[in-house]
């Protein structure tokens, strides 16, 4: 047979494909050649064909038909096979394979070989792939070559015994020994594999960690050598000594502090920054004392001042990382922190926005809401939505007023409206529901928004929801917290219809909007166009629109509602100076609607804040509980506080209802059930 083509010639041919069938034609032509030859037992090729089928299975073709092939030229005599014959059985097999463990004899004797270099690819291919089974066989092999005076060997051998450790940990105790003199090593290589090989016996094992303990001292002063020493053009790194050497030391220190200072003080290169930042995750990971933790976080705020991009992006996820156990030392970096969100790289702008949101806190809120919310006008839209959804938490957290949170969350939504999520609005409208004392100042501001954009749908739908409820406070023109403004119903009803009909507004809007002209119809005089209104909806192309305005004709809500006399009020509740009185009226022209109005008073000398009515009815009613008048019933009978209750009784049933009645006296909370049962006839006949 003609000599097979060399690997360059195979790899120049390769390359010259155009297409990937074009390149597999190739490889199943040479793999044809290269089976050939092995059937043949042809020993003067067998390395060439060897080394070009591991090239070929770095490109990803399969290779398996060469791994006794391997197993051959292990054991050769030759040097070059040899090589080659490691290399690929170390690509090629594993401990899975049972042929793997045809090696283990070959290996043996290889370590045992007077050629330094064949002893070293011995120990490199048990080091790689050698299974538990072969590990146990050679460790002791191994063991002796550690002690050797050899440092090629000796480093090759400290690695090779981290593998045995890993795979066999009980033999952990024969390496023992042999670990007495190898941090007093000059060579560099192996002082780097002896620190690899102590770690992780100490990762493994307690007692190894008290044992080397004794050795912190000997590290200590490496490290300090080394840092401080001259110029070594065999170990130096852009001017840093070894910085490998130096990392590897770091983690297996647990007493750092002085050479971190010698480290603060002479670097200033990225190789150096490179191991400041190890030595920063290992004082974080060893949860040193708090003066070192703070040193290393000022390490990383010096970090956020760099030039390079990448250090400023690491010191801020490791600062992220450590805000919460460290959080007052981040703070001192806040500003810094704040300005690496005007930064051009959309990762550093992402983690410095999550790490601004971890440094709010009750006493800096406002500042750092000024801030994120002048980030949130000028950013990229996806950082809008996170961006949105944590200031909004921000504010529910720490909050300083009221005011202050429904200012912080209308500007949100002015701003950002439509990159807010889904529970925004809701969770806005409970936040608007529960702070009486600013609806009206509410109510305002939503209005004004509504008049200069339409566009931020959750803005819409919070001020149609607010309108809804409060707007007759919006025409009374009675405003403490601003000056109020002056507007008509019927400039109410005109923006409020404007979005029904506006092209923006989605069907969610349109029945937010909907919604509020119907609850508008207790609280205008307008009836009559809302009536009309309502009733253009209810022939809507729009299902969910339809049947809104469907039910809301069928409950009437749109109509007048007429009183009678000819019903006689009722005391529902009398207790602790709190009185409820009901009186009822009929709506008009469903008479299967009782209108009941409640009305609270107080006999005693101090006033009953925080008064919240609750009602339930059986399920055969249905029952609609509209806002109170004040959330105050007044001492000494000033005043009362009513509130309109809608009951539907289809089925004429006898009227019974349970209410709960929660306010604050005299500083105290107060808490109290009571069930109805004797409603007049005339109010559910």
């Amino acid at each position: 047979m003609p000599a097979p083509i060399r690997l360059r010639e195979l790899i120049r041919t390769i390359r010259t494909a155009r297409t990937q069938a074009e390149e597999r034609e190739m490889i199943q032509k040479e793999c044809a050649a290269i089976r050939s030859s092995f059937r043949e037992e042809d020993n003067t090729y067998r390395c060439r064909n060897v080394a070009k089928l591991l090239y070929m299975h770095m490109l990803g073709y399969p290779a398996h038909f060469g791994q006794l092939e391997c197993l051959k030229l292990i054991a050769s005599q030759k040097f070059t096979d040899k090589r080659i014959g490691y290399l690929g059985a170390m690509l090629l097999l594993d401990e899975r394979q049972d042929v793997h463990l045809l090696m283990t004899n070959c290996i043996k004797n290889d370590l045992n070989h007077s050629t330094q270099y064949v002893q070293g690819l011995a120990l490199c291919t048990l080091g790689c792939m050698g299974s538990s089974e072969m590990c146990r066989d050679l460790a002791g092999e191994v063991e002796k070559l550690l002690k050797t005076s050899n440092s090629y060997l000796r480093k090759k051998a400290a690695l090779c015994a981290v593998h045995v450790i890993r795979k066999v940990p009980e033999l952990m105790e024969m390496f023992l020994p042999a670990t007495k003199n190898l941090l007093s090593e000059k060579n560099h290589g192996v002082l780097h594999t002896s620190v690899v090989l102590l770690t992780e016996m100490c990762e493994r094992s307690p007692d190894m960690l008290a044992h080397f303990r004794k050795l912190v001292p000997q590290l200590v002063r490496i490290l300090k050598n080394l840092i401080m020493s001259g110029y070594s053009p065999e170990h130096d790194v852009s001017g840093i000594s070894d910085p490998f050497l130096q990392v590897n030391l770091f983690f297996f220190s647990l007493l750092m502090l002085q050479p971190l200072y010698h480290l603060k003080e002479k670097t200033s290169k990225n190789v150096g920054n490179a191991i400041l930042y190890e030595t920063v995750l290992t004082i974080m990971d060893i949860k040193s004392e708090s003066g070192l933790r703070v040193l290393a976080i000022n390490i990383l705020g010096r970090f956020l001042l760099n030039n390079d991009k990448n250090i400023r992006y690491v010191a801020l996820t490791s600062l992220l990382k450590t805000v919460q156990t460290d959080h007052n030392a981040v703070q001192r970096h806040r500003s810094t922190i704040v300005d690496c969100l005007k930064d051009l790289d959309v990762s550093i702008k992402r983690r410095a926005m999550e790490l601004s949101f971890a440094l709010v806190n009750g006493n800096n809120i406002r500042g750092m809401m000024k801030e994120l919310l002048y980030f949130l006008d000028s950013c990229d839209p996806e950082f809008k939505a996170d961006c949105a959804s944590g200031v909004f938490l921000a504010a529910e957290k720490y909050a300083p007023s009221k005011r202050w949170h429904i200012d912080t969350i209308m500007r949100v939504l002015t701003t950002a409206g439509s990159y807010v999520r889904d529970d925004s609005v809701p969770n806005l409208i409970q936040l608007i529901t529960n702070s009486v004392e600013m609806h009206a100042y509410t109510v305002q501001r939503l209005y004004k928004a509504l008049l200069d954009d339409i566009s931020q749908q959750p803005l819409v739908q919070v001020a149609s929801w607010c309108i809804g409820e409060y707007g007759d406070l919006l025409v009374s023109g009675q405003c403490e917290e601003e000056e109020p403004i002056q507007v008509t119903e019927d400039e109410v009803l005109d923006v409020l219809e404007g979005l029904l009909v506006s092209n923006l507004s989605t069907p969610v809007t349109r029945g937010y909007s909907l919604t509020a002209i119907m609850k508008l119809s207790t609280r205008f005089s307008s009836v009559n166009r809302i009536k009309k209104v309502v009733s253009i909806y209810g022939s809507s192309i729009d299902v969910e629109l339809q049947q809104r305005a469907v039910e809301y004709n069928v409950f009437s809500l749109c109509s007048s509602e007429m009183s009678f006399t000819g019903i006689p009020p009722m005391t529902a509740y009398n207790k602790n100076g709190l009185k409820i009185d009901f009186t009822f009226e009929r709506a008009n022209p469903n008479p299967n609607i009782a209108v009941i109005t409640i009305h609270a008073s107080n006999t005693t000398e101090a006033d009953m804040t925080d008064f919240v009515f609750q009602a339930a009815v059986p399920k055969t009613f249905q029952l609609q509980l509209l806002s109170p008048s004040s959330n105050v019933v007044p001492a000494l009978n000033q005043g009362t506080v009513t509130q309109v209750i809608r009951v539907l009784n289809p089925q004429k049933q006898q009227l019974r209802m349970r209410i709960k009645l929660t306010y604050t006296h005299k500083g105290t909370a107060v808490q109290d059930l009571a069930e109805v049962n004797n409603f007049p006839p005339q109010s559910w006949q």
